[in-house]
């Protein structure tokens, strides 16, 4: 980069850097980042619903204690270095100062980017890693520096550990290249190196779902019914919006611009990366933000297109990007108070839509709402396990309708026996040498739950705080005494399936 625009690229991190490190730690863990953290503390080659590495990373900072600052503080570098590497990007593609600014003012200010790196999970790598392979593509074809697809190997591999989405893009840019006039790079033993790289860093997880039956594809049917795609007018729409309207025109041309100019025909192949990686979420009904690691490519494509335009006019288009991202802030960062927020949304006249059925009613919306009650919940459970006669404590199993539950449970609980669910991983886990003649049965239904047990009855609930999701508000909280048949027989019972 140049210096002017490396100091575009981190100046505009820094801002970043700033505000979410100041946010990192308010609010509370998201009901995925309790999940990753009890996964992380089970090491494997693979989980049910995830492959290893943010699981990993999540437990790994938790060593010390629970600290949802330092949980989070992945996710900040993930937010900061998105900026510089999309602006790195628009230069490499021939971008002025004025572009290099108009790119990092768009990888900033994208909310839906921003919603990503609020908690750690598994997409929260996804605009880096997606965004690095295409730029080590680029470069290979643009500077004849075909070492760097190599390295684009190793950047796909540590994606995919991350989450399997990367494959998308990987699909969308292969197709790009071959019917591009960088067909040539697949000619390129340094292409086959990496891509002999990306198969060996994810060979341990893809054995690992195969010996388990590949887990993965079942839970993503089931989580794809509920998702709220929407029709093609209404996810195109949803896209813009999410990702800053004023930006739409940037990302637009990136995408236009390659065939349309000769000068930029050399990126067609990201245009129709970007293009086929759309298709292939809307076709699959998955949710609005499996497509945002994609939208960095096409800033910087755009970007470097609109390097033409007066700089004045890109002087305030900038300018009303960043308004635009700051006035989206409180909606996915936690910069307000939970009750403001509240407020905020009921007043809204255009409300956003969750991108799934169960996030309908979050009083917070989705992102924020999975992040109240959790403490509660094992605080209420501790309660209940230390009330219990001695004999029955000896033996009593904890059990929790869903992943989140019992990962809030075993995060937060103190002096707790692991907590069960059939949901995802904790169902591979098993009933742990659980025999069900005690069970404490969290968000379960006391009718069902009647059926096993000789006994079932309610004592508590939980969800009082009014800013938790509309399913995990006053959930029961039942006393189960001789399940029968045992717990063991009755375990396959529980098993569910399902993404987030």
């Amino acid at each position: 980069m140049t210096r002017a625009a490396s100091w575009a690229a981190w100046s505009v991190a820094g801002v970043v850097a700033i505000l979410h490190l100041a946010t990192a730690g308010r609010y509370d863990a998201f009901v995925n980042e309790l999940y990753f953290i009890v996964c992380g503390r089970h090491p494997a080659f693979g989980y049910v619903d995830q492959p290893p590495l943010v699981p990993l990373i999540s437990a790994a900072t938790q060593i010390a204690g629970t600290n949802i600052w330092l949980l989070r503080f992945p996710a900040v570098l993930a937010a900061v270095l998105v900026v510089p590497l999309t602006v790195a990007f628009a230069q490499l593609l021939g971008a002025r100062t004025r572009g290099a600014w108009l790119a990092a003012i768009a990888a900033a200010a994208a909310p839906m980017l921003i919603a990503m790196t609020a908690t750690l999970g598994t997409s929260t790598f996804e605009a880096v890693a997606w965004t690095g392979i295409a730029y080590l593509i680029a470069r290979a074809a643009l500077q004849r520096e075909p070492h760097l697809l190599l390295w684009a190997g190793v950047v796909t591999g540590l994606a995919f550990e991350a989450k399997y989405g990367v494959l998308i893009w990987i699909a969308g840019l292969t197709v790009g290249l071959a019917v591009s006039s960088d067909r040539s790079l697949f000619r390129a033993r340094e292409l086959w190196a990496g891509v002999a790289v990306a198969v060996l860093l994810a060979a341990p997880n893809v054995a690992w779902q195969a010996a388990h039956g590949i887990p993965f594809v079942e839970a993503m049917h089931n989580d794809n019914a509920s998702n709220l795609t929407g029709s093609p007018l209404y996810f195109a729409i949803n896209q813009a919006f999410t990702m800053n309207i004023v930006l739409a025109p940037l990302w637009l041309t990136g995408i236009i611009a390659p065939f349309v100019w000769r000068d930029f025909a050399r990126w067609r192949f990201l245009s129709i990366a970007f293009v086929i990686a759309a298709l292939t979420v809307f076709l699959t009904h998955g949710k609005s933000y499996y497509l945002a690691g994609a939208y960095p490519s096409m800033f910087a494509v755009g970007a470097a297109v609109c390097s033409r335009l007066p700089i004045a006019l890109v002087a305030v288009w900038s300018v009303l990007a960043a308004l635009q991202g700051a006035l989206a802030l409180p909606f996915v960062l936690p910069v307000v108070q939970p009750a403001r927020l509240e407020r905020m949304l009921e007043h809204l006249s255009f409300r956003p839509r969750p991108v799934e059925v169960q996030g309908i009613g979050a009083p917070l919306g989705e992102l924020f709402s999975e992040e109240f009650g959790w403490r509660e919940l094992a605080a209420d459970v501790t309660k209940m396990y230390a009330d219990l006669p001695p004999a029955d404590r000896a033996r009593a199993a904890i059990f929790a309708q869903t992943y989140g539950e019992a990962g809030a449970i075993d995060v937060f609980g103190h002096g707790l026996p692991p907590a069960l669910s059939g949901e995802n991983q904790y169902y591979l886990w098993g009933p742990r040498g659980f025999d069900g003649s005690v069970v404490i049965a969290v968000n379960v239904d006391p009718a069902y739950w009647s059926t096993l047990c000789t006994s079932a009855r309610v004592v508590g609930t939980y969800g009082s705080s009014p800013y938790v999701m509309p399913h995990d508000h006053n959930r029961p909280i039942v006393l189960c005494r001789g399940m029968h048949p045992q717990l063991p027989v009755t375990w396959p019972a529980f098993r569910h399936y399902g993404l987030w």
